[in-house]
């Protein structure tokens, strides 16, 4: 049996920084979100990729690709906003198996209204402070992270660590699966 490999001192504190974000900002983002606008950083998150989509529609598989998301999260997400008025759910026209979901008017305007203040937030927790060059490799290492827990890398879940790469960032070289706009894009799209 071979040992594990642990984390290196600068690997700890990378791993440490990031789980401190990851528990953390979800809180304060959705703090912010539910105080102003009454919605979940998720529920903002959802309306925000449908608001970016051709006519504001996409297949809930779609959706839940692009919002990081369980079929079952999303679900119950797209729900809440169709009893709130902001979005809907129809079969697709030529196949009955797939589910679209669109932004409504009430839903459009909705993200018009929560978005100025929420990129002030992502502005002021987590871009605010970084120069151009941090900002780009924050990117792409999460997007790396992200191509990983997709499945789309060597290394992921399911491969034996012993074969060569498993387990090293540098060899995941897939393109990222989630939007590359920004908050502030997603706001100036949906008023455009």
């Amino acid at each position: 049996m071979t040992s594990p490999r642990w984390l290196d001192g600068d690997e700890q504190r990378a791993w440490r920084a990031l789980a401190g974000v990851v528990l953390r900002l979800p809180t304060a983002l959705d703090s912010q979100l539910t105080r102003d606008n009454g919605l979940t950083h998720f529920s903002y998150f959802v309306l925000a990729m449908l608001s970016e989509a051709e006519d504001r529609t996409l297949a809930m598989s779609e959706l839940a690709r692009l919002s990081n998301s369980s079929q079952s999260r999303l679900s119950h997400a797209v729900s809440r906003l169709e009893r709130a008025g902001c979005a809907s759910r129809r079969p697709h026209p030529d196949n009955g198996r797939i589910t679209l979901a669109t932004l409504s008017d009430e839903g459009l305007a909705v993200v018009r209204r929560a978005a100025p203040a929420h990129a002030g937030e992502v502005v002021r927790l987590v871009m605010g402070d970084l120069d151009p060059e941090q900002v780009r490799v924050l990117g792409e290492a999460c997007e790396k992270v992200l191509a990983r827990l997709d499945g789309d890398c060597p290394g992921e879940a399911g491969l034996d660590p012993a074969t060569p790469g498993a387990g090293t960032m540098a060899t995941c070289t897939a393109a990222t699966t989630t939007p590359t706009t920004t908050w502030q894009s997603s706001a100036q799209a949906t008023t455009a």
